[in-house]
């Protein structure tokens, strides 16, 4: 059995074998239309979803499985029920579970129990799943990671911290612009340096938008204001007003740039409209790689 919950978990071949099959599925998809028939996955959500919901949903019965979604009222994990008895019982109804959680705590305590494998769909501190389409997105429009500049710019959340090891285990240049006091934790970041020197990744943490900007290949943001945060948001939007990608940060990138967005996206704040709908973005291609990510993920756990 094995989970899918952090990205550090899993070694350079078995991340690449992920990113390969999520590319494979995408041309071929009719070619593994039923390699999960007769499997049944539950999607257990604590936060609402557009993007991960669907690909998971989607993905599963494309693959010939049949999905059980589960809202969080029906469940309420470690309220209604405690965490390890709705584990043992997922257990016995289902062949893997897709949790969505407030708490990354959550999922670790539900993986403990639980005698199926357990895909993050979401934590509060990773989004491995989003992180596979982001790769796969990166290669189809600009190669491999290992000759690209690639800058995130903004808050170092859950995202950020799964770019983070994704970019050291395969060995990209990942550049990250965050106010002070947002910046990537420190023991993400110690991690990251360990696996670096075996890896010759680089993770460089910067507080200068226009220095991150500067001949970056991929420009990347994400939401100023996670979910579960939603009473700092008006401090954000100050702190983070110059972390914006804009038309004028797009000037320091290369000309042929691309621009990422793992939305929902906050129009005018972290992003403009000029830029999101604009000849850059490959945001609504990353969004829909976002399917063929969750079909490679439930195929990888369930069959390889």
């Amino acid at each position: 059995m094995r989970d899918f919950i952090s990205l550090n978990n899993f070694t350079l071949n078995e991340i690449n074998k992920i990113i390969y099959l999520a590319d494979i599925i995408k041309k071929k998809p009719q070619e593994f239309a039923d390699d999960l028939r007769g499997k049944h996955i539950g999607l257990l959500f604590e936060k609402p979803s557009l993007r991960t919901k669907t690909a998971f949903y989607l993905g599963a019965l494309e693959l010939g499985a049949d999905s059980v979604y589960y809202t969080p009222e029906e469940v309420n994990l470690g309220v209604r029920e405690k965490i390890c008895d709705v584990a043992r019982t997922i257990s016995g109804y289902m062949d893997a579970v897709v949790l969505r959680t407030f708490s990354h705590k959550t999922i670790l305590e539900f993986s403990k129990y639980s005698s199926i494998p357990v895909v993050n769909a979401l934590s509060d501190l990773f989004h491995p799943s989003q992180i596979i389409a982001d790769i796969l997105t990166i290669q189809e429009f600009k190669g491999e990671l290992n000759n690209l500049k690639v800058s995130y710019i903004g808050d170092a959340n859950n995202v950020c911290n799964s770019l983070i090891y994704v970019f050291s285990i395969l060995g990209g240049n990942l550049n990250i612009a965050s106010p002070e006091g947002y910046t990537p934790t420190e023991h993400i970041l110690e991690e990251s340096k360990r696996i670096c020197a075996h890896s010759g990744g680089k993770i460089n943490i910067l507080n200068s938008c226009s220095e991150v900007a500067h001949d970056a290949d991929v420009l990347y943001t994400d939401a100023w204001t996670s979910m579960g945060r939603e009473n700092e948001e008006e401090k954000r939007k100050n702190v983070f007003k110059d972390f914006q990608i804009n038309d004028n940060i797009l000037t320091y990138a290369k000309k042929d740039c691309i621009v990422m967005h793992c939305l929902p996206a906050h129009r005018g704040e972290e992003i403009t409209d000029s830029v999101i709908d604009g000849k850059h973005s490959v945001v609504f291609m990353q969004a829909k790689n976002r399917l063929y990510a969750a079909k490679a993920i439930l195929r990888y756990i369930l069959k390889d």
